[in-house]
């Protein structure tokens, strides 16, 4: 039998308005920053696979090959997500979302450290490789870990009717990291990519050391969750793995659906068309992490806006819709793809990666977080949603690019299909909200 042991405490007073926006302050400055990091590192990654790592840690195998080896160490991160988001995930709803942020952003910034400090294939043979899987995977439970606790914690520092703007705070610390990490591609590249092969793809890795240092400075000013607090106080009970399971299975499969829809949906728009058009339409890297970079400097005006509409109209309309206009957009993205000009490129992905991911992602802060009640939150969230992303994230990207690789004339038509079901997908999951059973806020 669960026993709730119930606490006496003194109210809290009440806020003052400084007070109130002093606190936002720090919970908007140590997500957005801590975020930005994160992902500028995972993305990184990403862009690095796409571009680098298939002649530096694969070369013995020809170029496709190499290519899709580099992607499957792309997908074994995405593998170690729901590690993460489980482990860290319980760890937030048992010791505090603050303390959960710090570990996880420290984990993530050490592993991309070490990756750009790694040997190659031609210095340590199969080690290398084997190396840069082990970081890939720890570089996986990290950011696996992050997205829950960041949303959670901006959601419930929230006060009815704002949750969807600041529940979109970490989707905008992700669009930061994004164009942070094309730039930096982007820079890299203006003379070609001869730079980047040999050696230059090394800095930013190692460089990203000193933004881990200023991103845990500014997470250490992090307030706590009140909601995580409130909880705390008025019991010891920690609810079991199998309690939010039973309590929670609505929620956790609602959660599980869009993060399949959506993260297939993203990571074809952003990670399978880069490497897509440097292997097949000899687009250069240049071109790609511009078409990106501007993408996400349009995603950074979108996520506010979006924010605002999920707290007009709720965040199940605009996931909702997020979906149905990705769904429409497939066979023009990869029209426009094909056509391998660089206001096609731009345009795709511009719309893809600008609009259409920043439309569903701004709003998941708000909806994934209300298909919980506080005590279980993070670790629902952190689970569903990171099983999700290693079911999608990771897989969608290699397999859009192995139907591409095996069509034999490198047809595009079945990673249409793919993006259409992706898209459906994340409308089905919408409509299976299960915020009213938690919460009266619509956002």
């Amino acid at each position: 039998m669960t026993t709730h042991t119930t606490h006496t405490t003194t109210p809290r007073p009440p806020e003052t308005p400084e007070e109130e926006r002093s606190r936002l302050r720090k919970v908007m400055s140590a997500t957005v920053v801590g975020t930005t990091v994160e992902w500028f590192d995972f993305y990184l990654y990403a862009t690095m696979a796409s571009i680098v790592f298939g002649a530096v840690f694969f070369p013995a195998v020809d170029s496709q090959l190499a290519t899709l080896s580099a992607f499957a160490t792309f997908a074994v991160g995405f593998i170690a997500r729901p590690i993460g988001g489980i482990v860290f995930g319980r760890m937030g709803d048992r010791i505090g979302r603050k303390k959960t942020l710090v570990v996880t952003f420290a984990l993530m910034g050490i592993s991309t450290f070490l990756i750009g400090i790694l040997p190659t294939y031609a210095v340590a043979g199969v080690w290398a490789p084997v190396l840069l899987v082990v970081l890939r995977v720890l570089q996986g439970m990290g950011a696996g870990a992050e997205y829950a606790s960041a949303a959670v914690n901006s959601y419930e520092h929230a006060s009815a009717g704002r949750r969807g703007r600041q529940g979109a705070w970490p989707a905008l610390g992700l669009n930061l990291g994004l164009v942070l990490s094309s730039a930096t591609i982007f820079v890299m590249t203006l003379n070609g990519d001869e730079f980047l092969m040999s050696g230059g793809w090394r800095i930013p890795f190692v460089a990203s050391i000193v933004l881990i240092g200023v991103g845990m400075w500014v997470r250490q000013s992090l307030p706590e969750s009140p909601e995580f607090e409130n909880q705390v106080e008025k019991t010891d009970h920690k609810s079991t793995f199998g309690q939010v399971f039973r309590n929670h299975w609505r929620g956790l499969l609602v959660v599980f659906v869009v993060a399949i829809g959506y993260n297939a949906l993203s990571y074809i728009f952003k990670t399978f068309s880069v490497a897509y058009l440097d292997e097949f339409q000899g687009i250069s890297a240049n071109t790609t992490s511009g078409a990106v970079m501007v993408a996400g400097l349009v995603a950074i005006v979108v996520v506010p806006i979006c924010g605002e509409l999920c707290d007009r109209f709720g965040s199940k309309a605009v996931i909702s819709w997020g979906g149905a206009l990705s769904a429409v957009f497939a066979f023009g993205f990869l029209g426009l793809l094909g056509i391998s000009s660089t206001w096609s490129v731009y345009l795709a992905i511009g719309i893809g990666t600008g609009i259409l991911a920043p439309m569903m992602f701004s709003a998941q802060g708000s909806f994934l977080s209300r298909q919980f009640t506080a005590e279980s939150r993070a670790t629902g969230v952190g689970t569903a949603r990171e099983i999700g992303t290693a079911v999608a994230g990771g897989l969608a990207p290699l397999g859009a690019l192995s139907l591409v690789v095996a069509s034999p004339t490198n047809s595009t038509v079945g990673v249409s299909v793919v993006l259409v079901v992706a898209g459906l997908l994340v409308i089905l999951g919408a409509a299976f909200d299960q915020g009213k059973r938690h919460t009266a806020d619509r956002n």
